[in-house]
């Protein structure tokens, strides 16, 4: 087998607010595994790690590619779809999330045909679209208020709004907004605070939070603050979903040992980030035998990633909304028969791939 891999630059439509930071493009590796014998038939898969987030946002990720490339020449590679992940564990250290999610997702499209289906199911049958929310990235007062309608506009019935980047009580204005005119039973609301509320404000500020009936509030302080988040997680008036909480986390102990420890409402599962869907679906087994909700989030990857989070996603049939509505965040994502309609995500067998953006 060969393994080749081609740099991409995704490029944002608008600039995109996060706590950490503005973000305008994004780098990204696209990973290709092909048979020498058979050339025309080949996997594609996605290694994007998030800059200043991801554990491989490191400057030698392609001196681990090359690696990585004189591995799968050498070694057999798995040659059925529930063997790949154990293999690829074995083969690239979890220091590097985003190659086992990249390597993973490629060799199970090459096991399938290279058809870019790697989960088929009545997703990729276009029968059975995945529900997702509309994301609200952070910006000034009247951006943020410009894009919330929009959403509205295209019939999203979950609204999730990043925040702690601007003034609170702005945010606040924003949620008061939604709530004067739609009840918590017409529109969800869920927001992201990244992180960004100390130990000592977060309780206040989930308490005024409270007053809008959100679903749901993602990370609102720092990761590796056990303490003060399992309290949080037992007192906050708004349910509390870990995300950056997860990232490092690949042994199975450790796992446990974090949910049982903090015992959150839910979790929130980015396969980039927390070392490919082996990875993930453990911590969906583990969170479900402890009544722990879950929901999937892309990682600001192309459609080649995003396509393949979408369809692992779809097997588990979620009721939950799902965050994995970031195809349309770029001027050059690669066109894929994913198609994003109101709160839906829709797999449109009709559409299909066009990868010259990658190989010309």
């Amino acid at each position: 087998m060969h393994l080749s891999w081609y740099p991409y630059t995704l490029h944002f439509t608008f600039d995109a607010g996060t706590s950490r930071g503005i973000l305008r493009e994004k780098k990204t590796w696209i990973i290709q595994v092909r048979d020498h014998a058979n050339t025309a038939c080949f996997g594609l898969g996605e290694a994007g790690p998030l800059a200043g987030l991801s554990l491989d946002d490191r400057p030698d990720l392609e001196a681990q590619l090359s690696q990585l490339q004189t591995i799968l020449a050498e070694e057999p590679m798995p040659q059925k779809p529930d063997k790949v992940g154990p293999w690829v564990a074995q083969w690239v250290p979890a220091t590097w999330p985003s190659l086992r999610f990249g390597l993973e997702t490629a060799i199970l499209d090459f096991l399938h045909g290279g058809k870019r289906i790697l989960f088929p199911s009545t997703f990729t049958d276009g029968k059975e679209p995945i529900n997702i929310n509309g994301l609200i990235w952070m910006g000034d007062h009247a951006t943020m208020a410009q894009r919330l309608e929009e959403k509205l506009a295209l019939g999203f019935k979950t609204i999730k709004l990043k925040i702690g980047a601007i003034d609170f009580e702005s945010e606040l204005a924003l949620l008061k907004t939604v709530r004067e005119r739609f009840s918590s039973e017409d529109i969800t609301l869920r927001v992201d605070a990244n992180g960004a509320f100390s130990p000592q404000d977060a309780p206040e500020k989930l308490k005024r939070l409270s007053e809008y009936e959100l679903h749901s509030i993602e990370q609102p302080i720092a990761a590796n603050q056990w303490d003060a988040m399992a309290t949080l997680c037992r007192e906050s008036p708004i349910p509390i979903a870990l995300d950056e909480e997860l990232i490092g986390l690949q042994n199975r102990e450790k796992k446990v040992h974090l949910l049982d420890t903090l015992n959150p409402p839910y979790i929130i599962l980015k396969p980039t980030l927390v070392g490919g869907l082996h990875q993930t679906a453990e911590w969906i087994e583990l969170a479900e035998a402890r009544n722990i909700g879950w929901w999937m989030t892309s990682a600001l990857e192309s459609n080649v990633g995003l396509n393949a989070i979408a369809q692992f996603t779809a097997t588990y049939h979620p009721t939950l909304p799902q965050g994995l509505g970031t195809g349309q965040l770029y001027h050059n994502n690669l066109m894929a028969p994913l198609h994003q309609e109101g709160g839906w995500l829709y797999y449109h067998q009709s559409k299909h791939w066009n990868l010259g953006p990658i190989f010309g």
